[in-house]
């Protein structure tokens, strides 16, 4: 009853920001909707085919059905009142929700079209999944785990003074002793990490000079130091690495497609750029640059090791010293 009881003010939250992209405005007739009808709002239908789709966007078990439908039929009921009081106060008629109303039709129907592509992409083979885990040893069978010290400072407190004293120590601790002498603000912490987890480049040197260096990463207002304190085998093994492998390929299929894709439309398209301000694109790599939606199904992360990486450590390693 809780979960569903979240679920519906989740949903009634998510109604305020994209309805209006989704309604009809006042002064337009109302189309009769497609469906049987369960609820009259003021006269807007509400219709099971409205219920049941937000029940399978809900993903509620058969169990919770008969619960769940009944708050969700409230949610949309709800929903319908915020939708008719804001209408009434010509709120779809700002510029905003317009723009909006337009963003989110757009990205509905470009979202069906990519689905057709998807649809037709096959499951990578067990040859090519075998072939991905041999390739790439660092990620699975000799995949490392690092137990990493880490601290970040305010950029503007790495001077030069305290380049010198990173360049000559030995250990971290001597840094964050300069750094309390010095009344430095600093925050250390602990960090665990896989090879998987992180930039291949970064993996090669981490492991190459391991406990003897301590590696710098700029990120803009920060600056993060870090020392590596372990190193210990972290391998997986083909067949729990096989799931990861798929998914990372479909998607990489997904990606091929969608520029093959993008690149044949803009082929036989006449584009033209009226503000000289805004260079043209590369076309080359222009499905890289456009906004494209991924299908749910599909894994985002471009790491085929499933894991999620995050934080500093991660990013900016043009920094590293």
């Amino acid at each position: 009853m809780a979960v569903a009881h979240i679920r519906m003010i989740s949903i009634i939250g998510f109604a305020l920001i994209i309805v209006f992209a989704l309604t009809a405005c006042d002064k337009e007739p109302k189309a009769k909707k497609s469906g049987q009808s369960i609820v009259s709002v003021n006269g807007s239908e509400i219709t099971m085919l409205q219920l049941n789709d937000e029940v399978r966007r809900s993903s509620i078990r058969a169990d919770q059905y008969e619960t769940a439908s009944e708050k969700l039929l409230e949610s949309l009921i709800a929903r319908q009142l915020i939708v008719d009081e804001a209408i009434r106060n010509k709120l779809d008629r700002t510029p905003d929700v317009m723009q909006a109303r337009e963003r989110a039709n757009a990205q509905v129907i470009a979202q069906a079209y990519l689905q057709g592509i998807v649809s037709k992409i096959a499951k990578p083979s067990k040859a090519e999944i075998d072939d991905y885990y041999q390739k790439n040893p660092e990620l699975f069978a000799q995949r490392k785990q690092f137990d990493l010290t880490t601290v970040r400072v305010a950029t503007k407190d790495v001077s030069e003074e305290l380049k010198k004293i990173i360049d000559a120590a030995k250990s971290v601790d001597e840094v964050v002793n300069w750094l309390d002498k010095n009344k430095i603000q600093y925050f250390r912490s602990l960090a665990t990490r896989s090879s998987a987890d992180l930039p291949l480049q970064l993996v090669s040197m981490l492991r190459e000079k391991s406990k003897d260096t301590i590696f710098i990463i700029n990120e803009q207002e920060k600056t993060v130091l870090i020392s590596v304190n372990a190193i210990k085998d972290n391998s997986v093994s083909e067949t729990a690495a096989a799931p990861q492998i798929e998914r990372f390929l479909i998607n990489q299929k997904y990606k091929e497609e969608t520029d093959a894709e993008i690149a044949r439309l803009r082929a036989s398209a006449k584009i033209e750029y009226l503000n000289a301000k805004v260079p043209e694109p590369n076309t080359e790599k222009s499905g890289d640059q456009l906004p494209i939606i991924s299908p749910e199904t599909l894994d985002s992360n471009d790491n085929p090791s499933g894991a999620v990486s995050e934080g500093v450590i991660e990013r900016g390693i043009s920094g590293l010293k």
